[in-house]
């Protein structure tokens, strides 16, 4: 990395650790929630940016995560750190077994196989008597909303820092030729399977640990809210918006997205979802490859970037 931008990341980085410290509470909230929620888009960036497998099950390890922090510190009476662990080892277990047989599939089968994963876990877990059933678990309440801002801001640093491993690395380019051209990445010598799992347990390392620091947070948890479809499509938006198989387009599309998304929900109700629903249109029609593209192309093309992509992609 050059050093001008690893200066501009440090700087940002820095702010950002320092936000708690001088905003009101509701803002630091929103913070937490925004800084989890991008960490889930890079975990989903790791698959679905540069292997080009759209998964949605990510909420499966982020559920995982979840109920095994919970379960860890409810049901065994065990420390914060250890349940996190536990939880992101269970995602990762869970995202091998899971891998080998479903990273088989390809486009649209893989897609509808990881959505019904997510909903057979929910009914999985809801009738588990060590996992609250349907009533779910209250986890034991701190008052500590900082504690948990630089807990999430850590694991997002950590996540887009191995994102940006990921880019530069032999196995990064291994997963975007398996993007480009499974077959012939194959041919190449490529072990496309364990490639995917590998990027598949990695996406479930992080969204597991985000899982665990958002039920310690909120302090309850229930099956709907651990496995929730819809926390699915919005990281895939966040990702998709700014860019996949980028290192900080989950970040910046995230950002952008929740804030606005925010000031919208606080004037008018309902507007936040008709929101997301033009956004995946505007996505989809005018940046299918997602903000940090566009910029990128934008120096030399101009507005014409638009009409290039509904050109080049038919849409």
């Amino acid at each position: 990395m050059k050093a001008l931008p690893f200066l501009a990341i440090v700087v940002v980085t820095g702010l950002l650790a320092i936000v708690p410290f001088t905003l009101s509470a509701v803002m630091i909230q929103f913070g937490i929630a925004t800084l989890l929620l991008a960490t889930l888009a890079q975990g989903w960036n790791i698959l679905g940016g540069f292997t080009g497998y759209a998964s949605f099950g990510n909420s499966v390890f982020y559920g995982l995560g979840t109920y095994g922090t919970a379960v860890a510190m409810v049901q065994w009476h065990l420390p914060f750190a250890v349940g996190l662990a536990i939880g992101a080892a269970v995602a990762v277990v869970f995202a091998v077994l899971l891998g080998i047989p479903v990273l088989r599939l390809r486009g649209h089968y893989f897609a509808i196989a990881t959505l019904a994963i997510s909903q057979a876990m929910a009914a999985v877990i809801s009738n588990l008597d060590i996992a609250g059933r349907n009533s779910g678990l209250i986890l034991p309440l701190i008052r500590g909303d900082v504690m948990f801002y630089e807990l999430a801001l850590g694991l997002i640093v950590l996540a887009t820092a191995c994102v940006y491993w990921i880019s530069r690395s032999r196995f990064g380019l291994g997963l975007i030729a398996i993007r480009e051209n499974e077959d012939a990445a194959a041919v190449m010598g490529i072990n496309t399977t364990w490639y995917k799992i590998v990027a598949f347990a990695l996406a479930g390392v992080f969204s597991a640990l985000a899982g665990g620091i958002h039920a310690y947070w909120i302090t309850f948890i229930d099956p709907h809210s651990a496995f929730d479809l819809l926390l699915d499509v919005k990281l895939i938006i966040m990702a998709v918006f700014g860019g996949p198989g980028t290192v900080f387009g989950p970040i910046i599309g995230t950002f952008l997205l929740s804030g606005i998304s925010e000031v919208l929900s606080s004037k008018v109700s309902g507007v936040a979802s008709l929101f997301f629903g033009l956004v995946i249109v505007v996505a989809v029609t005018l940046m299918p490859r997602g903000l940090m593209n566009v910029i990128g192309k934008f120096r030399r093309r101009g507005w014409r970037v638009f009409s290039d992509n509904i050109r080049d992609n038919r849409v």
